[in-house]
C-alpha cells in the first residue's frame, strides 16, 4: 500500500479504496460465526486498514504544516472522537446489550469512508522526487535506534492496554471510577495536542520523546507500587499526555523531518508496522504470561517499566549522535 501511494502519488485514492474495501470486509461479520472465518475477516480488515493509517496520517502532516497548531491541533480531534465515541456506544450498549458494538463499528466504517471522499491529499505534481538515500536512511543507526525505541515502549504498554480495567476492578474501582480514569488519560492527551507544536519549536524532538519514554516508565512504576493510592492512579493517567500524545506527535515530526516527501507513506508504514504492530504484539503475550489472573501485576507493570526505561536509553544514545543536516532540529 505504501509503495502503491508513494509512487503514484495518489495518496488520497489508495486512502478511499482502502476505507472502502474495510468496510465491505467488516460486513462478513454479520454472516460468519465459525472461528476460523472471524479471524480471516478481521485479518482482512486489518491488511486493508493498514492502507488507510499511514495515508490519514502523511495527508494531516501536509496539511497542517503551515499552521499554527501544527500537526497536533489536527491529532487532537483523534482522541475527541474516542470520547465521543466512547460514550455514546457505551450508552448504546446499557440499552441494546454489547452486540451493539459491531453495528456501531459497520457504521464507523462506512461513515469513514464517506469522510474520505472530502479528503484532500497532497498533489503529487507537488511532491518531492524520491531521495536516493531515503532507503540507506531507513536501514542507518538513526532511524534503527529511532524504531527500537518506539518498539520498546509499545511492548511496555502491552499491561496497561489489555489488563488495566481488570487492575482497577481486582483494587476495588467501580466501572465509573475506571471510565473517569481513562478519561482523565484522553483528556490530558488533547491537551498536550494542542501545545505539541510549541513544545516543538522549543525543545529538540528527539529530547522530547526521550523525556515521554522515561516518564512511561515512571508512570508504570507507580501503577505497580502505589496501586491503592487513587491520587497517584489519576496522576499516572495524567502522565499519558506525554507517554503517548507527546511520543505519537515527536514520532510523526521526526518522520517528516527525516524522510523525503516522496518516502512518507513508506516511513509511516514502517513505524506503524514495526513499533505499534510488532511492539504492540509482543507486550500484549508477555503481559498476558506475566499477569497470572493478577497475581502478577506488580511484576508485570515493573516489567513495563524496564522496557520503557531501556527504549529511553536507546533515544539518549540517538540524541548523541550526529543528524543529517536537514534533520538539524532533531
Amino acid at each position: 500500500w505504501a509503495n502503491v501511494a508513494d509512487k503514484s502519488g495518489k495518496l488520497g485514492e489508495v486512502l478511499r479504496l482502502g476505507c472502502l474495501l474495510a468496510f465491505i470486509v467488516f460486513t462478513a461479520i454479520f454472516l460468519v460465526e465459525d472461528f476460523w472465518l472471524l479471524t480471516l475477516v478481521f485479518c482482512l480488515m486489518t491488511m486493508l486498514w493498514t492502507a488507510v493509517l499511514p495515508q490519514l496520517e502523511v495527508t494531516a502532516v501536509e496539511a497542517s504544516a503551515d499552521s499554527k497548531g501544527g500537526y497536533g491541533r489536527l491529532r487532537l480531534w483523534g482522541s475527541i472522537g474516542f470520547i465521543a465515541c466512547s460514550i455514546l456506544v457505551g450508552a448504546l450498549i446499557d440499552s441494546f446489550g454489547v452486540s451493539i458494538v459491531i453495528v456501531a463499528s459497520c457504521v464507523t466504517l462506512g461513515l469513514l469512508y464517506m469522510a474520505s471522499l472530502f479528503v484532500v491529499a497532497p498533489n503529487a505534481s507537488l511532491q518531492q522526487r524520491e531521495s536516493t538515500n531515503d532507503w540507506k536512511q531507513a536501514f542507518g543507526l538513526v532511524f534503527v535506534l529511532f524504531l527500537i525505541a518506539n518498539t520498546l515502549l509499545q511492548v511496555s504498554f502491552g499491561t496497561y492496554y489489555n489488563f488495566f480495567a481488570l487492575y482497577m476492578s481486582d483494587l476495588g474501582h467501580s466501572g465509573v471510577t475506571t471510565g473517569i480514569f481513562i478519561a482523565i488519560g484522553v483528556s490530558a492527551e488533547v491537551f498536550i495536542f494542542i501545545y505539541a507544536a510549541r513544545l516543538l519549536k522549543k525543545f529538540k524532538v528527539l529530547n522530547l520523546l526521550a523525556l515521554s519514554i522515561f516518564l512511561t516508565a515512571l508512570r508504570w512504576l507507580m501503577l505497580a507500587y502505589f496501586p491503592e493510592q487513587a491520587w497517584i492512579i489519576a496522576l499516572s493517567q495524567v502522565l499519558h499526555a506525554l507517554s503517548f500524545g507527546l511520543s505519537h506527535v515527536a514520532s510523526v515530526y521526526f518522520l517528516s523531518t527525516h524522510f523525503s516527501k516522496q518516502f512518507q507513506s513508506r516511513a509511516q508504514v514502517l513505524y506503524v508496522s514495526i513499533a505499534f504492530g510488532v511492539g504492540g504484539a509482543v507486550g500484549s503475550y508477555i503481559a498476558g504470561i506475566m499477569w497470572k489472573q493478577g497475581a502478577g501485576a506488580m511484576d508485570s507493570f515493573s516489567f513495563s517499566a524496564l522496557v520503557a526505561f531501556i527504549g529511553g536509553l536507546f533515544l539518549v544514545m540517538l540524541s548523541l549522535l550526529r543528524v543529517p543536516p536537514k534533520a538539524s532540529r532533531l
